[in-house]
């Protein structure tokens, strides 16, 4: 009998400390459970959304990634992380570089960013100024750390042992043997911006594709009325935005530049022989208008081979609706304000002369 109640005993404590141990071993599991998703979610859900930045660098190893995230505090537990990694098996995914990250984001989304490689692109910006000419884009972007002058004007050759810009809208300008520089009037003025490393021909497609960007496919049908290329409308518009200085003017003077093709007159730009001297002369001489040279508007009439600088958008609009008038020819007006006087006969427009040197005085 007494073994009997011994056995009895033993039994019903056995049974009464499994279920302790279960149960304990259960709850040891739903804190352990807690406690793991609260080390892998956000360091501050309701921080601000200020950013961190931090370097990773190449070849570090998963702790220490792990060591550089919690100094940051952007991770509250390294051991977590780090057996996040090898449960996820992405340790070898892992991405170094300069990354911008918030203590808002959690461990699943700090490790995706890392896997993804999204790290802080340095960027350039820069502005290419309306009126500029391929030479000038060439000397202004080296000396934003953006490549070398002797590269960009190269690319701008393009030379037909080198077609690498593939765009119909230059398929005209290609073949103008007399330009030396085939991308001049289709590197559209504006403010970019693009990655550190960026190569000279990326920065030079850009240009162009905001050039395709800019341009309306209803404007070909306005080619064809007037019986143009592109590429001949792009020169007007690149003498237009060198010789206004005035808004309003740009279609008057664009106007003025059709009427004197069609009674075909010389042009007479001052701004093509200061593209052909390479410089902008305050004051142009007798010898400079007579360099020959196929860009010279002096001695050769009709438009010269190609664009003389790379015009804007209101130039190009000029171009292509310019202003029906009776003015064969125009003279700054030379009192600061940059705009001209227009005539149409050249008696009225030797007056208006007399009337600008007057003004100097």
């Amino acid at each position: 009998m007494f073994y009997e109640v011994i056995s009895l005993f033993l039994h019903f404590n056995t049974k009464r400390l499994s279920i302790t141990l279960i149960i304990f071993i259960f709850m040891i599991a739903i804190i352990s459970f807690i406690y793991i998703q609260n080390a892998l979610g956000p360091m501050d859900s309701s921080a601000s959304e200020e950013e961190v930045i931090i370097t990773i660098p190449s070849g570090s190893t998963t702790i220490d990634i792990a060591e550089l995230l919690y100094e940051n505090e952007l991770i509250k537990n390294k051991v977590v992380f780090q057996y996040y990694i090898q449960w996820k098996n992405v340790g070898a995914k892992l991405q170094a570089g300069k990354y911008s990250m918030s203590k808002r984001m959690s461990i699943e989304e700090i490790v995706q960013d890392l896997i993804m490689g999204k790290t802080i692109k340095e960027t350039y910006r820069f502005t290419i100024p309306e009126g500029y000419t391929v030479e000038q884009i060439a000397t202004l972007l080296p000396e934003q750390g953006l490549g070398t002058k002797e590269q960009f004007l190269e690319l701008a050759k393009v030379s037909q042992e080198q077609e690498i810009f593939d765009f119909n809208f230059l398929q005209e300008a290609l073949k103008q043997h007399k330009v030396e520089y085939k991308l001049e009037g289709y590197l559209f003025p504006n403010t970019y911006e693009v990655k550190k490393d960026a190569s000279e021909k990326e920065i030079l497609t850009l240009l162009l594709h905001q050039f395709e960007k800019q341009w309306h496919e209803d404007w070909n049908q306005v080619l064809l009325e007037k019986e143009m290329t592109l590429h001949q409308l792009v020169t007007i518009a690149s003498l237009v935005e060198r010789e206004a200085t005035v808004e309003k003017e740009r279609a008057i003077i664009a106007g003025v530049i059709y009427n004197r093709i069609k009674e075909k007159m010389n042009l007479q730009i001052d701004a093509t022989i200061q593209y052909i001297l390479g410089e902008q002369k305050s004051r142009l001489m007798y010898e400079d208008l007579k360099i020959d040279h196929p860009y010279n508007t002096y001695l050769y009439t009709g438009l010269p081979p190609g664009p003389i600088a790379n015009p804007g958008i209101e130039s190009i609009k000029a171009a292509i609706f310019p202003q029906e008038n009776s003015y064969l020819f125009y003279v700054t007006k030379k009192d600061g304000t940059g705009e001209h006087y227009f005539a149409k006969t050249y008696e009225e427009h030797l007056n208006n002369i007399e009337k600008s040197n007057q003004n100097v005085r």
